[in-house]
């Protein structure tokens, strides 16, 4: 019998479609898809499938708006729940201004001509952050999309010529530790500096998604555990991501991974049952099965799909979304 993560609240934000047609990222909604199927799989993270504990937020739903509401809503889950662990997750542009070194969240409603006033500051969104009183947080931020990850090559070529005042880059080291700031708190961005987030070959899904969902279903744990903690995650991520990116492209991409803020549990191990005595390696041909299938899944219904939550009995993976 499998055990409910009942303590477990999250918000996934995949940017996707912007309204700003040219800054528009269509794997980041598979990739908090992906991640949102996982989550509430009973026979894997096993968090309970409702928007009392879940909420994604993607394409026109991912506003500076939505997502400063959905901030808040885990605000409250944390206040009304002292054992909430919390789990953030955002996929889309990040830029910083080149003359005021200001960094920003590129959310749906951008407005091209007015960055600075209409983007999610890093200001904005770190207050909100610490507003989640939670001793057990975990914000992952993939912000820095390689090209081709746009809706086309020129597309992305062009977003470097249009906004020549900003950066592509991965939170710095400073904003990160901004973000850090309180107990129990863990950042976690799927590149370092100017690299670039790549995705594997048929584009379903990121490759740090891909790995993250590996290490949630046991591939940074040992034989016998029974729950995936920071560490498990952060101990995958760091060997597989690059691995892989040097392997399908190349290139260079290391996530940053830091759990000085503690090392929590934020998921249930397939279930609660946990990894049998041959470890990974015994279950990992079935866990890449399942990835693949969640991963096809997601590529039929996502041009239906603006909000998961609207999904009413979508499929993804092994489970029946109904609201």
């Amino acid at each position: 019998m499998t055990e409910k993560f009942t303590h477990g609240y999250a918000l996934l934000i995949g940017v996707g479609e912007s309204a700003y047609s040219k800054l528009s990222l269509p794997v980041t909604v598979k990739d908090t898809q992906a991640i949102y199927a996982a989550l509430i799989d009973p026979d894997l993270c096993a968090y309970p499938d409702n928007q009392d504990h879940i909420r994604v937020l993607n394409n026109k739903n991912a506003t500076k708006t939505g997502i400063l509401d959905g901030l808040n809503w885990l605000k409250e889950k944390a206040q009304s729940d002292p054992g909430a662990t919390v789990f953030v997750y955002y996929s889309g542009h990040g830029w910083v201004d080149k003359t005021t070194k200001q960094y920003y969240l590129l959310q749906h409603d951008i407005k091209p001509t007015k960055i600075a006033s209409s983007a999610l500051s890093a200001e904005d969104f770190t207050s909100a952050l610490r507003q989640i009183q939670s001793e057990r947080l975990l914000v992952v931020i993939d912000s820095c999309h390689a090209a081709g990850m746009a809706t086309s090559k020129d597309a992305d070529l062009e977003l470097d010529e249009e906004f020549d005042d900003f950066i592509r880059v991965a939170p710095s080291k400073g904003l990160i530790d901004e973000l850090k700031q309180g107990k129990g708190r863990v950042v976690f961005t799927s590149s370092e500096g100017e690299q670039k987030s790549y995705w594997v070959k048929d584009e379903t899904i990121s490759i740090y998604t891909y790995h993250f969902l590996e290490a949630l279903q046991g591939a940074g744990n040992k034989p016998g555990d029974k729950e995936v903690r920071v560490s498990n995650i952060m101990n995958h991520l760091g060997k597989a991501v690059p691995e892989t990116a040097r392997q399908l492209y190349k290139v260079e991409q290391v996530p940053y991974n830091d759990i000085t803020g503690g090392d929590f549990v934020i998921a249930k191990l397939l279930g609660g049952k946990g990894l049998p005595d041959k470890g990974w390696e015994e279950v990992k041909p079935e866990a890449t099965q399942k990835i693949n299938k969640i991963a096809d899944n997601i590529s039929q219904y996502a041009q239906q799909i603006y909000n998961i939550n609207e999904a009413n009995g979508g499929h993804f993976g092994n489970v029946i979304h109904k609201n």
